[in-house]
This record gives C-alpha cells, sequence and structure tokens, in this order.
C-alpha cells in the first residue's frame, strides 16, 4: 500500500523508517540541536490548501517523535526546511540533495547553516531512510 505525502501515514511510516536505519543513527549520534521541521508549502491545485509541516523530533540519532503539524507549530522548530511539493518529490527521490537544494535556494532554512553543514550525512540518511516508504505523490 502506498501513503501520500505528506499525509499523516506518510510521516508517521517516516519516523518508522527513520528509527529504522542503522546508518542515520550512526551518522546523528552527535545530533542534539533540536526538532527538524519539514515545510510543504501550501499548493491548491493538488490538494494542499495550507501548508504542511512535518514535525521530527531528532535526537542522537533517534526521532523520537514523527507528526503532521501547523505552518505556526513548524515554526517553533530550531531548524525549518521548506519549499515547493516539486522540490520534495525531488528530494524524495534523491533527485535532488537537502543541503544542495539550500544552497540553490530551492528550499530555504531557518536555523544555522553550519550546524545542517555538519550533518550533511545525517540529511542524506533522513531521505535515504523517506525513499523506504511507499509513496504516492499527489501530483501524479
Amino acid at each position: 500500500m502506498t501513503l501520500a505525502f505528506p499525509s499523516p501515514e506518510w510521516v508517521s511510516a517516516y519516523g518508522v523508517a527513520i528509527n529504522a536505519s542503522e546508518g542515520y543513527r550512526a551518522a546523528s549520534l552527535e545530533w542534539t540541536h533540536g526538532a527538524v521541521a519539514l515545510v510543504v508549502n501550501r499548493q491548491p491545485e493538488i490538494g494542499i490548501a495550507d501548508p504542511v509541516g512535518i514535525w521530527l523530533d531528532l535526537d542522537r540519532g533517534v526521532c523520537r517523535a514523527a507528526r503532521v503539524v501547523s505552518l505556526s507549530e513548524a515554526d517553533q522548530a530550531p531548524f525549518v526546511i521548506s519549499g515547493e511539493y516539486t522540490h520534495w518529490k525531488r528530494v524524495i527521490r534523491k533527485e535532488l540533495g537537502p543541503i544542495a537544494g539550500i544552497m540553490q535556494r530551492k528550499l530555504a532554512l531557518k536555523g544555522s547553516l553550519p550546524i545542517v553543514v555538519r550533518f550533511v550525512k545525517s540529511a542524506e540518511q533522513l531521505v535515504e531512510a523517506a525513499t523506504t516508504v511507499p509513496t504516492r505523490f499527489l501530483d501524479e
């Protein structure tokens, strides 16, 4: 069964996938910088009437929670990465690296870029975990 990105079911499965990832755990043992929120900008034509926040409570290689939140809740995270649906789809398909997306201004970062860059392997492993979730994209 495929899960629609970014539905609550997809986000929940993503949290499970992160915790199942030995690569993520190994790359992120020193991550003590708090939650990361991923924001999918609104795109009403495919059914995203309001921005969707994906809250990842990450700490030392573990995802303590993965849930859908409002934009105002997402903005409370120490790190917020936001972008258009098409860019997130490219990230999940490994066509666009998250750090490259930030550098190319396809994804916007609120938070410390030097910290994010220091954890590039963690970011790559988060993407790898996302690729293991059976995903159905809303615009396909």
